[in-house]
Order: structure tokens, then C-alpha cells, then sequence
């Protein structure tokens, strides 16, 4: 499926394309933290030493999730929409706080969780119950997946691409993907029964759990990747908005909507470790590769945290605009 985009937009990122490969040569992509704000329509870019926006670049209407490649220069971004569903990527280059592609989906509505796994950015089309695969390199979706379930809101995959696993809101379940290669060989299917309104999702650096959280149980649930089975339930006092692992897989932290905090569970012992009190209402999550430092995109009011995950402390904060939600870093 060969998506649409302009022929400008086509040079411009192969123009990137090429300064990138000269920048590796001099040097690498500065440090960076990228927002994006539901009710602006646009991702705001900010130093995190200083903790101010150095940049901000309008995207598609209702912009949720965002990640970035893995050398630093480049955020995708999914146009999930409001009132009139999205169909929608945006390309963004970081260093010059431009959109150098709008990515029309065509039929695909509501794209919301995406990953970037080897080159190649994998998103959940929720209208559609499916994922699918956008490849950078030829400018096409080539794969698409139905999950057969209502709601197929957030995504996780495994660093080799052989499994994938999507929360489904409206089914109460968790679709499997397995795959005996890269999709779409030799495929899979399995429907994991779990609690109420599964949101947010997350796996393991091992590849051994699904973590998830339930939004009308007000708990984390664990699934056994090996067995496809739930294996425990904990309750976290609250809504988990989302549920991330730190780079190290030894915590998962949750961001809980109705009592303002953020909750750490050991993920060996599941077990809580911390729980921080927050000034506002916590929403997506990223972390510094050593797993110290939380970033958090915050409502009422609309603000980004700088959190130390060791004492607790707020180190930083910065308003970017209104309804901060999806956050990536990169050389942080």
C-alpha cells in the first residue's frame, strides 16, 4: 500500500537523509525531549538542561504518540484526530524543528500506538482493529494485521519483531502476534482474556511479561508471554494511564490519574517500591537510558516533570502547551 505525500515533502527527507549521514561523520544528534500537545496540534521540542522549548513544529489534528530513531534525529509522530478520526503520520526533524513528511494512511483511521522497531514503525490502526507497518526507506505501508478486536488502542513489540502485542479497550483483551520471522511469516493469532478496559501496555526488555493497565479496575495485570496467560493482578489505587518498564526491566512504573501520583513496582517481586505525589494529573512517560529520571507529561495544569526516580524529587518542569500527552527522548 504506497502512501500518499508530497513531492516536497519527499525531497526534504531524502535531503535530511543525506545531511544525516554527513552529521554522523561530525557528530550526533543533540539531546532532546519531544512533546506533543493533544489540543495545539503540534510537538514542541525541549533541551532538557535547561528545561526550556527550543522549538515547535504543528503536526496533524489530535496528535497522541510519539517515538523517535534510534540515532536521535528523527520523531514519528501519530495523528490519531478528534472529532473526525485521523489518518495520519508526521515525520519530524528534530535538529531543525520541521515536518519533512505528512504520511496519508488512506483507509487506516485512528493510528495511536507506535513503535520503531528495526527502521521500520509499527502502529495500531484502532477504526480499522488492526496494525500495521509504515516503512520510512520505500515510503509504503507494507503489512497490515487485523486484531479482530474493538479498540486496538496501544502497541508492544519485541526488538526482533516476532511478537507483538496490542491492548484492547473494548474487548477486554490482549491480541498476540507471533511470528516465525519478521511479519509476515509464518503468523499466529491469540486472544488473551483480561480485566476491564486495558489501556496501557508495555513488555518486558526480556520479552517474558506484558504489563497492562486496567482502566476500570484501577490495577496493573501481568501476562506470561511463554503461556499467553494472566499471571497476577495488582491494584494500584487508581487509574494506570500508562504503564512503562525502565531500561533495565527491574521496575515498571505506572502513572495513575486520580490521585495525582506516579507508582513504582519492583517487576520481580511486584511488589511497591514508591509512590510519588505529584502537583498535577500524570500521562505519558519516557526515561533516561540509565532509568533515574522519569519524564512525565502532566494535565491540570498542562506541564512536563523532570522526576528524580531515586528520591523522588521534581528536579524540573516546563509548560509546553495545552494537553501535553505522548513524550520521547533521545541522548538523555
Amino acid at each position: 500500500m504506497r502512501v500518499k505525500a508530497t513531492t516536497s515533502g519527499l525531497l526534504a527527507l531524502v535531503s535530511i537523509v543525506i545531511f544525516s549521514g554527513m552529521f554522523e561523520v561530525f557528530g550526533q544528534a543533540k539531546p532532546a525531549i519531544v512533546v506533543l500537545n493533544k489540543n495545539d496540534n503540534d510537538l514542541a521540542i525541549v533541551d532538557p538542561a535547561s528545561m526550556k522549548v527550543t522549538g515547535r513544529v504543528p503536526v496533524g489534528e489530535g496528535p497522541h504518540e510519539v517515538v523517535i530513531s534510534d540515532d536521535g534525529k528523527t520523531a514519528f509522530v501519530a495523528n490519531y484526530g478528534a472529532q473526525t478520526p485521523g489518518n495520519t503520520l508526521s515525520i519530524i526533524d528534530i535538529a531543525s524543528a520541521k515536518e519533512l513528511l505528512r504520511v496519508d494512511l488512506g483507509p487506516l483511521l485512528r493510528p495511536h500506538g507506535i513503535q520503531l522497531i528495526g527502521g521500520k514503525l509499527y502502529f495500531t490502526a484502532e477504526v480499522n482493529r488492526a496494525i500495521a507497518r509504515y516503512d520510512p526507506a520505500t515510503n509504503r505501508v507494507d503489512w497490515i494485521m487485523g486484531t479482530g478486536q474493538n479498540a486496538s488502542h496501544m502497541i508492544a513489540g519485541s526488538s526482533d519483531q516476532k511478537a507483538f502485542y496490542t491492548a484492547n479497550i473494548g474487548s477486554d483483551t490482549v491480541t498476540m502476534f507471533r511470528f516465525q520471522n519478521v511479519p509476515p511469516a509464518g503468523s499466529t493469532i491469540t486472544q488473551i482474556p483480561v480485566g476491564k478496559q486495558p489501556e496501557a501496555i508495555d513488555l518486558s526488555p526480556d520479552g517474558k511479561e506484558v504489563w497492562i493497565g486496567l482502566n476500570a479496575e484501577n490495577a496493573a495485570e501481568i501476562i506470561d508471554t511463554a503461556t499467553a496467560k494472566s499471571v497476577a493482578k495488582l491494584p494500584l489505587g487508581g487509574r494506570p494511564y500508562r504503564v512503562r518498564f525502565t531500561p533495565d526491566g527491574k521496575t515498571v512504573l505506572n502513572t495513575i490519574l486520580q490521585t495525582k501520583e506516579i507508582v513504582l513496582v519492583d517487576s520481580a517481586s511486584r511488589k511497591e517500591v514508591r509512590r510519588i505525589k505529584l502537583e498535577c494529573t500524570p500521562l505519558g512517560v519516557a526515561f533516561s537510558k540509565d532509568g533515574k529520571t522519569a519524564f512525565i507529561t502532566a494535565v491540570q495544569p498542562d506541564v512536563v516533570l523532570k522526576v528524580n526516580l531515586e528520591t523522588g524529587e521534581v528536579t524540573g518542569r516546563v509548560e509546553t502547551g495545552k494537553v501535553p500527552d505522548g513524550i520521547a527522548v533521545t541522548g538523555i
